[in-house]
Order: structure tokens, then sequence, then C-alpha cells
């Protein structure tokens, strides 16, 4: 598996927002979202075996991993990744940006995939793969980033459109007013988490953290 790093620290979005976390970043992404803050996970990184791949999570002693990137459903060794994960007792996010097939993963114990619906302002929305929605469960996450009044018209429009799973959130984009996004949701009561990145609160916009 390529790997760009291995990290331990707090999970900053999603359902497990505040647990001690051991982070797996895979290398590469077929996607070139235009606020992305992960741009350097695009390089090849380093070949990684999976044994060895676990033997570092092992070291941070968390029940909680998140198989993030980049985009990791491009790597043919997750799914086996997150079995290995699933047998110590591990309870694994996989956050993927929506634009690959999310079905071999839906078996596999103990995951959550969270799953970007991508808006306007990333000019990636033609690469929603839209067939990956009504196969969420409940316990999934589908996440909006949202940039403007643009993006927020487009994800509400989403919302009435496609089937959602119970956890919807939206985002922010980093560095945007998440006031102002919030204000939106509650004048129009929508039934969605509004969610900063906790992560960059803590520690700001800094790699492996």
């Amino acid at each position: 598996m390529r790997v760009i790093e291995i990290f331990h620290s707090v999970q900053g979005e999603g359902p497990f927002t505040g647990y001690r976390t051991s982070f797996v970043r895979t290398a590469r992404c077929n996607l070139r979202c235009a606020w992305c803050d992960t741009a350097y996970s695009f390089g090849p990184g380093t070949e990684r075996s999976i044994p060895s791949i676990l033997r570092e999570v092992a070291t941070h002693r968390t029940r909680h991993a998140c198989l993030t990137g980049g985009e990791p459903l491009l790597q043919k060794e997750s799914v086996e990744l997150l079995r290995r994960l699933s047998e110590r007792g591990m309870t694994t996010v996989v956050e993927t940006g929506g634009s690959l097939d999310v079905a071999p993963y839906l078996d596999v114990p103990a995951v959550v995939l969270s799953v970007d619906v991508k808006c306007p302002s990333s000019k990636m929305q033609g690469k929603n793969r839209w067939a990956n929605l009504p196969l969420l469960r409940p316990t999934d996450v589908v996440k909006f980033v949202v940039a403007d009044r643009k993006d927020y018209r487009y994800a509400k429009e989403v919302l009435g459109r496609e089937p959602m799973p119970s956890n919807v959130v939206f985002q922010p984009v980093y560095g945007t007013n998440g006031g102002r996004l919030a204000d939106w949701v509650l004048h129009d009561r929508l039934d969605v988490r509004v969610m900063v990145q906790e992560h960059k609160v803590l520690f700001g916009d800094t790699a492996g953290r």
C-alpha cells in the first residue's frame, strides 16, 4: 500500500470527533478540489506492507483508526487493511471523496464510511458518484464541504433529491465563516450537523495533526 504518513492525533471530523485516533493517510488522489488542504498527499508516497502499518498503528494504543488520503479507495489493499484492523477490535472511519465505488467496503466489520458530496466550489461536482448514496447505512456519513451560498443551495438540493444516511454533515471550508453556515442551517431548519474541523482549531493547518 502506498502511504504518505501514519500519525496519532485527535479526530477532527465526523462521528468520532474528539477521540484519539490512529490515522493512515494513503498516497495519490483522483480529484483536485480547489480548496484541498492535503495536496501533499498527491505524490507517490512510500510502499508499506499491511503488517508494518498494523505494527505502527498498534503503538498508538487506541480503539479508533481513520483511513484517509489522498483517496484511500484507490489502494487495492485497503479492504484487507480494514479487515485486519477490525480483527484487532478497532473501528475505522474511511474518508473518501465520493467518486469511487464504496460497495467493496460495506461488508467489512467495524467500518464507517464518510463519503463526500462535492459542491461547486470544489470544481469537482461532476465527479460525484450518485450510485454510492443508496448503498450507505444509517451509521455512515455524507459530508458536504461548503464555501459559500451557492454551495449551500447545491447541498440543499441534493438533500432533497438523494437518499441519505442518518448522519449528514455540513462543514465550512477552512478559513470561511462557519457561523454564517450555521445560521443558514438554522433558518432553513435542516436536520444536518454543522461541524468545523476540530483538529485545525486545536493544531492549526499543520500536516500530520
